[in-house]
């Protein structure tokens, strides 16, 4: 029964937990199982909280019994990522500066799944301070891809993603910069959502005029993603950013059906095989039959990119200006204890004038401006979300893509983060596999503040696929 308790998607055992055909204390139990047998090959789950779990999950069940309604997320397994600052639980951000870190807090998104009813197995991996889309760390060491064990899940998400593909939790929480929820889904095959700025406020707030930053949701089918940013969403008035508009209303997940049903008569999708960067010819592969299925939905499926130009370099600039304002004093206190990536963004943020910021806020306001036209003729955007397929877990970065040159731990995430720079909600959603059995996904991008009905086509092209139900198959 264990192992039936965790293949099931979260929307799926959420019911089955309502109408208390498994109870808490079973699904918890099971998943734990689950955990001690899978992670030792993956190393998904860094720290775990499974006493803890245990005794919630007993605490659940009494409330059913005793009729008191149950939360949206009432029972379910999850597992936060280790940048969100848990109460009572190590919180290491993945570097050895915060190694012994407990949290008194809980992060807003810990704090809001909690409310829901949701049951914490522990944290997930990530690369230090979430640098980067490969999930390594001087504390941990690497996490490995499900599908292929020699291969990264991709980051700075991946612990939460790998998590998922191999059925350890139902939902997991991740943040995105510059493509740390939608990479490491699209390597893991399994759906992650990178939210309009401000739709899940992030709390404690470190830069009160951050909007490229975001957290978000994780899960294994785009229903559970929904239901996942249902809690996760809505105001709060410590965070200025913070979207005043409620999550849609459903008093039981099953609900979440109703919000993403139809088809995609009318809408309008722009189709870019590459976003004119270089894109392996696996990735290419992979991702044209998605063109077609998109047409058989209804939808009106034209050739066309958005102008992103100057989309590189605003990003690159405010990302630096981020990490000197967030690691800065670190790097200079404690410059052992921070690695490469951190310190190399570090040093590029320090170094940057006023002329750089300039430049860059008029760069990305016509950005926003033209992206504005583009999407007044168009939907949604249909697009990669990675240029490579998962590398090898030993490889630093990816240094070159089709015989060109990639100068930096940034480069081959193009077609990520140029995304994040327009400020528009995207999610990846899995568009198929290798012939070598390598996920893919295909990156969908919405209108301004558009997250619902992006999800309303994510959920008719994963219906109309199917891909999210092969499962990897991990050593005994």
């Amino acid at each position: 029964m264990g192992d039936d308790l965790c293949a099931h998607d979260a929307i799926t055992l959420a019911g089955l937990l309502r109408r208390r055909e498994a109870s808490a204390r079973e699904v918890v139990t099971a998943h734990i199982e689950r955990i001690e047998r899978a992670d030792r090959h993956v190393n998904a789950i860094v720290t775990r909280t499974f006493d803890q779990a245990l005794g919630k999950a007993a605490t659940a069940d009494d409330a059913l019994a005793a009729g008191r309604p149950p939360g949206l997320l009432h029972g379910l397994p999850v597992a936060h990522k280790d940048l969100a600052e848990t109460a009572g639980v190590r919180t290491t951000f993945g570097s050895p500066a915060f190694a012994g870190y407990v949290p008194e807090h809980d992060a807003l998104v810990v704090a809001r799944m909690s409310a829901a009813g949701a049951i914490s197995l522990g944290k997930t991996n990530t690369p230090e301070f979430g640098a980067g889309s490969h999930t390594v760390n001087q504390v941990f060491g690497a996490t490995r891809n499900p599908y292929d064990l020699t291969r990264t899940p991709g980051g700075s998400s991946g612990g939460a993603a790998a998590a998922l593909a191999a059925r350890m939790v139902a939902l997991a929480d991740g943040s995105d910069l510059g493509g740390s929820l939608r990479n490491p889904a699209s390597f893991c095959n399994v759906v992650g959502l990178r939210p309009s700025p401000g739709r899940v406020p992030g709390w404690p707030v470190s830069d009160v005029a951050d909007w490229m930053g975001v957290q978000g949701p994780m899960g294994r089918t785009v229903a559970d993603v929904a239901l996942l940013l249902a809690v996760l969403s809505g105001p709060d008035p410590r965070v200025p950013l913070a979207l005043d508009a409620p999550p849609p209303a459903f008093a039981d997940p099953a609900g979440v059906g109703a919000l993403l049903a139809g088809d995609l008569a009318g809408v309008r999708v722009a189709w870019s095989a590459d976003l004119g960067l270089p894109v392996e010819p696996a990735v290419l592969g992979v991702l044209a039959p998605a063109r077609q299925v998109l047409a058989g939905l209804g939808a009106a499926v034209t050739d066309a990119a958005p102008d992103l130009t100057g989309a590189d370099d605003g990003f690159r600039t405010w990302r630096a200006l981020r990490y000197a304002t967030a690691y800065g004093a670190l790097v200079a206190e404690r410059p052992g204890d921070v690695g490469p990536n951190v310190t190399w963004n570090v040093r590029r943020g320090l170094g940057l004038t006023v002329a750089d910021l300039g430049r860059a806020t008029a760069a990305l306001a016509a950005l926003a401006a033209r992206v504005g036209e583009f999407f007044g003729r168009f939907d949604v955007l249909a697009c990669p979300v990675s240029q490579v397929v998962p590398f090898d877990v030993d490889l630093d970065w990816v240094h070159e893509i089709n015989g060109i040159p990639m100068n930096s731990y940034l480069d081959w995430m193009a077609s990520s983060y140029l995304i994040s720079a327009t400020g528009l909600p995207a999610v990846s959603v899995p568009a198929g596999f290798t012939p070598g059995g390598l996920p893919v996904g295909l990156q969908l991008v919405g209108r301004r503040r558009g997250d619902w009905p992006l999800l309303r086509v994510a959920h008719a092209f994963e219906q109309a696929t199917g891909y999210w139900r092969v499962v990897p198959e991990l050593p005994a």
